[in-house]
């Protein structure tokens, strides 16, 4: 399993409060309303805006919250203008990070991003510092171990696959998303997250005191309103799942 998908089971183990929940729904809605403001309301011809609605669904999003978003939307009534960006840095340990942001305001979200990487040891770079150590791939997360689940994704090109007593991870190329989703749609297998992310070439292993260390720099990322994701390079060993979802 990837350090991406580690670090999405982390979290999704530990659970969030109402606020984080509540913060992170907000997030994704506002995915939903970019896209669908970019590309159309209709997500059979709105790649950007299907992945969207994906992962909103596959984050326990309410359907009522995303059709009320794509209403908004479809009345022509003028939002406000957000743009995609991204930040690239280093936090400890040499680990790459890759924040992925929309904002309307890019002076402060510029500030805000800079300020925490300073704060938790790390630093920011120049465009193109660490973009170049992720892939952007299409990933499907199951809680279940069947087997049938990995002979349905080597028969639809899967690009690489994991699998661990927590689960199976699958990457396919990021085009096929909607195509594979669907797939998996119509069987029994429901994945547990399906989202198209950045993910790390190459990895750093960490102990768990270096993982304390990274993670606080992610969660402060994370909490902040205009970041939608925060992507990083590093990894730990499996058998330390448990020791770093009790912490």
């Amino acid at each position: 399993m990837s350090g991406h998908s580690k670090w999405s089971t982390i979290k999704r183990k530990k659970g969030a409060n109402d606020a984080k929940r509540g913060k992170l729904f907000a997030k994704l809605v506002r995915a939903i309303e970019v896209a669908a403001k970019n590309g159309g309301p209709d997500p059979a011809n709105n790649a950007s805006l299907y992945q969207a609605i994906s992962k909103a669904k596959s984050m326990s999003v309410p359907n009522d919250n995303i059709e009320k978003a794509l209403k908004r939307l479809s009345g022509q009534q003028e939002g406000e203008d957000f743009s995609e960006i991204f930040y690239e840095g280093y936090g400890p340990h040499g680990v790459a990070v890759l924040v992925e942001c929309l904002t309307d305001n890019r002076n402060r979200t510029s500030a805000d991003v800079k300020s925490i990487f300073s704060k938790y040891n790390g630093s920011t770079g120049a465009p193109g510092s660490v973009n170049y150590l992720f892939e952007r791939k299409a990933i499907f997360y199951f809680e279940n171990n069947s087997e049938e689940i990995i002979d349905i994704a080597i028969e639809n090109l899967c690009v690489d696959f994991s699998e661990t007593e927590n689960g199976i991870n699958l990457e396919f190329l990021p085009q096929d998303f909607k195509k594979i989703n669907e797939l998996f749609i119509e069987t029994e297998y429901k994945p547990t997250t399906a989202e198209v992310a950045y993910i790390p070439s190459t990895s750093i292993m960490l102990d768990i005191n270096q993982f304390q260390s990274i993670t606080k720099l992610i969660e402060a990322l994370e909490d902040l309103d205009d970041v939608q994701n925060v992507y990083t390079n590093f990894d730990i060993e499996e058998n330390m799942l448990d020791t770093a979802i009790n912490e």
